[in-house]
């Protein structure tokens, strides 16, 4: 086996770790956590089905690859739950290392590549990076709508919190906004999520 080929080999045996990085967000059916290799894949084939509703500017093909490599850094840095705020604080930090180490085992022109990309969704500041930041905030709000709000639940969250942490799909995808709303609405209804409160009232969950 050639150099080039065993390093790709190598990330390929690496990457399998994410399969076993658990994140807050529970399947549908309440069973299991679901894991951060299956939450890239949904939001793979969410960017497939939803392609209708992608502004005209984003690069579809990119933004798959940008979701199937966004959260590979939580080999390293572990999974961030979003309303974590002291474990937000230092969680740049923590995958900025994990990226050069993780991409850092592939050829160098692959593995610099593949870095800009993931750079891109995480600063967010691109069309394609705009659209795969809302797919990745609203795959976990459908999960939450359909397993009666599992993890709003148990972490005591509120409106607010839910619709600060959407507010991103309102610039990546707007003709999708008006299906935040509407889910957010059912779901208080419904009393899977508490009604906002004020903000000096917001629980920090550590």
């Amino acid at each position: 086996m050639n150099c080039r080929l065993s390093q790709q080999i190598q990330f390929i045996l690496e990457i399998d770790k994410l399969k076993g990085i658990l994140r807050q967000t529970r399947l549908i059916d309440d069973s299991r956590p679901e894991n951060s290799a299956e939450h890239s894949w949904h939001l793979a084939l969410m960017a497939i089905i939803l392609a209708e509703y992608v502004p005209s500017q984003v690069d579809l093909g990119r933004a798959i690859i940008m979701v199937l490599l966004h959260d590979l850094v939580e080999i390293d840095a572990g999974d961030t739950f979003c309303y974590d705020v002291q474990g937000n604080q230092d969680k740049a930090i923590r995958e900025e290392k994990a990226a050069t180490r993780i991409f850092g085992m592939l050829p160098e022109d692959q593995g610099q590549s593949l870095r800009e990309i993931w750079a891109e969704f995480e600063a967010a500041a691109t069309p394609t990076a705009q659209f795969a930041v809302a797919l990745d905030r609203l795959q976990p709000l459908l999960l939450n709508q359909q397993n009666q709000g599992g993890t709003w639940q148990l972490y005591g969250i509120s409106e607010d919190q839910v619709m600060q942490r959407m507010a991103p799909v309102q610039d990546g995808t707007p003709q999708l906004w008006a299906l935040v709303e509407q889910i957010v609405a059912d779901c208080i209804k419904a009393g899977y999520l508490q009604k906002a409160r004020s903000l000096s009232t917001n629980s920090q969950v550590d």
